[in-house]
C-alpha cells in the first residue's frame, strides 16, 4: 500500500515524516519532496487525506529465451538483490518468455549510472568491453543493451557522487537518526531554495537532486552539498554512495512528438523545459526520466516486437482511467485489456499496485 500526502515545503515534509516515526513500529519507506510525501504504507491514524492519483511506480520487463542468464546479467548491472532495488527507489525487473527469438536491437534501451567502482567491477566480472558511440554500452547474451555509466566524485563534497543527478546515501541505525538527518537536510534545502529529493528507508537516507538538476547552478549546489555533508557528519554518519544509482529509459522513435505525447499523458509527466533535451519527467521526481532519440523511418527494428517493455503500477481504481488516457493520446489496447502500445508499438502494461 502506498499513499501520497501534499505538503507545502521540504521542511513540512520532514515534519510529517517525524509524525509518522512517532507512531512507532518500523519506519515505512518515505519519499520527501517539496510538494509532498509518498508513504509506503496506509496510515489512517494520521487523519490526512491522501491523493491516490499521485501514486504510481514503474518496472521494466525483458523478454528472453534464456531467462536465467539474462536475469543474472541485469541483476548485476543494476546492482540489485534479486529483482528489486534493495532501497526500493528504482524500477523493479521482471523477465518474460521470448518465442520465437527476436534478434534485432531493441528500440527501448536502459541507462544506469552507478559509481565508477561499481561499473568497473561489473565489467570485470562479466569480462565485457563497452562499445557504442560513448564507449558505455554493454549487452547481455541475447543482445539486450544497457548503457552502464560510471559516475564521478564531487571534489567539493566527497560524500556525493555525480550519477547524472548528484546524490548520496547515509546508512542510519534508527528512525530517530534518519528523521534528524532528513530534517536538517530539508531545512538547508529550503533555505537554499533547492528542492532536494530525500528518501528515508529503514536502512538509511538517500539524498538526490534529480537528473541534471545540480547543473542549473553548480556553485550554489556545491555549497549546499557541503552543508548537507557537514550536517550528516555532525550526526556521526558516514556516506555510502555505492547504494544509489540513476535509472532512465531511452526510446528510439520516428515520430518523436507523437510518441512523447502518449507517454506524457499516460504517465502524467512533464517536458523538460531545456530545448536541447527530449526528456520527460515525473513532476514529483518519484519515477524514472524517459528520453527520446531519432530513428530512421526505414529502420527494420520497427517491424520487431521489442524485448523491453515498461509496466506502470497504479491504485486499482486508477487502472481504467490510465488506460482511457493512453487511448486518447494515440495508444492502442492489446487483447489482454491492460497493455497499451504507443503510436510506434512500444508497450506499457498497466497493473494494480496490489496485484
Amino acid at each position: 500500500m502506498t499513499a501520497w500526502y501534499d505538503t507545502s515545503s521540504l521542511t513540512a515534509s520532514a515534519a510529517l515524516a517525524a509524525r509518522i516515526a512517532e507512531l512507532g513500529g518500523p519506519l515505512p519507506d518515505l519519499e520527501l519532496r517539496a510538494g509532498g510525501v509518498r508513504v509506503g504504507a496506509e496510515l489512517p491514524e494520521l487523519g490526512l487525506t491522501a491523493d491516490d492519483t499521485a501514486v504510481q511506480s514503474m518496472q521494466v520487463q525483458i523478454d528472453a529465451v534464456d531467462q536465467e542468464a539474462v536475469r543474472a546479467f541485469w541483476q548485476g548491472a543494476f546492482g540489485y538483490d534479486g529483482l528489486v532495488d534493495p532501497l526500493r527507489r528504482d524500477p523493479a525487473l521482471s523477465f518474460g518468455p521470448q518465442d520465437p527469438p527476436r534478434v534485432l536491437r531493441n528500440r527501448i534501451h536502459v541507462d544506469v549510472v552507478r559509481t565508477a567502482e561499481a561499473v568497473e567491477a561489473f565489467r570485470a566480472a562479466e569480462g565485457l568491453e563497452p562499445y557504442g558511440a560513448y564507449g558505455l554500452t554493454l549487452a547481455d547474451a541475447e543482445g539486450n543493451e544497457i548503457d552502464l555509466v560510471p559516475g564521478d566524485e564531487l571534489p567539493e563534497a566527497p560524500d556525493w557522487r555525480l550519477l547524472f543527478g548528484a546524490m548520496t546515501f547515509y546508512p542510519t541505525t534508527s528512525s530517530k537518526q534518519a528523521i534528524e538527518l532528513a530534517t536538517a537536510v530539508a531545512e538547508l534545502a529550503d533555505a537554499a531554495g533547492w528542492p532536494l529529493l530525500i528518501d528515508l528507508r529503514p536502512e538509511g537516507v538517500a539524498i538526490d537532486t534529480g537528473k541534471d538538476q545540480w547543473e542549473n547552478d553548480e556553485e550554489a549546489f556545491k555549497a549546499l552539498a557541503l552543508q548537507v555533508q557537514t550536517a550528516a557528519r555532525e550526526l556521526g554518519l558516514t556516506a555510502d554512495p555505492t547504494r544509489v544509482r540513476l535509472v532512465q529509459f531511452a526510446f528510439d522513435a520516428v515520430d518523436i512528438p507523437a510518441v512523447q505525447a502518449f507517454w506524457l499523458a499516460v504517465l502524467g509527466y512533464q517536458r523538460d523545459p531545456r530545448e536541447f533535451l527530449s526528456d520527460i519527467y515525473d513532476p514529483r521526481r518519484l519515477n524514472p526520466v524517459i528520453m527520446f532519440q531519432q530513428l530512421d523511418a526505414d529502420d527494420p527494428r520497427r517491424q520487431q516486437r521489442d524485448r523491453v517493455h515498461l509496466e506502470l503500477l497504479v491504485p486499482r481504481e486508477q487502472v481504467q482511467t490510465r488506460v482511457a488516457t493512453g487511448l486518447a493520446a494515440g495508444g492502442e489496447l492489446l487483447p489482454d485489456g491492460l497493455t497499451l502500445t504507443d503510436p510506434e508499438g512500444n508497450e506499457l502494461g498497466i497493473r494494480a499496485l496490489d496485484g
